[in-house]
This record gives C-alpha cells, sequence and structure tokens, in this order.
C-alpha cells in the first residue's frame, strides 16, 4: 500500500475513534483563554484529536514556541463541525487523483458546502482563531498551513499537519 493510502487509511480510522481524554481536556483549560477553548470545543471531534497530535508532534520535535503551538492546536477549526468523513474522504481522493474527482465529488448530494468549508479552511481558521484571541503571528501560521511563508515555523506546523 502506498504511503499516501497508508496515511489516508490511518486518518480514516482516528476520525472514527479520536477522543480527547478528560486530562487533555484539562490541561487546554489551563492553557488557552475562555475563547480560545470555545473555538475548540466547537471543531469536530476527529479535528480536536488531529490538533492535540500535531501538538504533540510539535514538542517532540523540540517546538515550545506559544504561537506554533496553538496554530498547531486550532489549524482546522474553520472546518467545522458539519464536514464529515466522507466529505474529507472525497477531498483527499481530489487532492490526490485531480479535479474531476472533487468535481465529482460536488455532484453528491450535501458534499457541495462541505467543499466549500474544506477549500477555504486555513483563511477561515486563521479568521477564527484571531476572533478567539490568538496573536496575529499565529494567525498567520493558520492562514499559511499548506504553504507556509515562515520558513521554521510555518513549515514545522505543515510537517507535523502531515504526519498526524
Amino acid at each position: 500500500m502506498s504511503r499516501w493510502w497508508a496515511g489516508k487509511v490511518r486518518q480514516f480510522g482516528r476520525h472514527l475513534t479520536g477522543r480527547v481524554r478528560p486530562a487533555e481536556r484539562q490541561a487546554l483549560a489551563d492553557w488557552l483563554t475562555p475563547a480560545q477553548l470555545a473555538l475548540f470545543e466547537s471543531m469536530h471531534r476527529a479535528d480536536q484529536r488531529h490538533g492535540l497530535d500535531v501538538v504533540e508532534s510539535l514538542r517532540r520535535a523540540g517546538h515550545d514556541d506559544p504561537d506554533l503551538l496553538l496554530a498547531g492546536l486550532l489549524h482546522d477549526c474553520g472546518k467545522g463541525p458539519s464536514v464529515g468523513v466522507w466529505h474529507r474522504v472525497a477531498w483527499s481522493l481530489g487532492d490526490h487523483y485531480g479535479p474531476r474527482v472533487r468535481a465529482a465529488g460536488l455532484r453528491l448530494p450535501g458534499f457541495a458546502e462541505p467543499f466549500r468549508l474544506l477549500d477555504e479552511h486555513a483563511k477561515r481558521s486563521a479568521e477564527l482563531a484571531r476572533a478567539a484571541g490568538v496573536s496575529k503571528r499565529a494567525a498567520e501560521l493558520i492562514r499559511h498551513q499548506d504553504e507556509p511563508i515562515d520558513a521554521l515555523h510555518g513549515e514545522a506546523l505543515r510537517l507535523a499537519d502531515q504526519a498526524n
């Protein structure tokens, strides 16, 4: 199985089984402002787990920059809770196999709005995070998560995101 497929199968499993443990929720309550915690809580459970995994990956790589860690936690908040697993599968297949696959997904009932959210999630995540009180720098790391402009921290976020 190709590396891409192996990663997507792992993400699919995490989407279905990912949880946030009570101790992790308590640690977040101690770390985040109330607005940031509310934003985290508004995320889909799979995106919450993914954000926590990205933060852990960044920490394991030696990163302790508060803006980077906050960006790692909240970078997918703009997807919203309505983007489900099948929307994500179709979107990923479109990314991997090209625009015709994505166009086919758009013809499925109920896929247009989730696809719009997925397409705009970096920009939307940055705006939501900024409104929740993250720094401008953290918001910019989120906004440019797919094509980092910060060679050190932006690239670290991109790599941790891809790894998780």
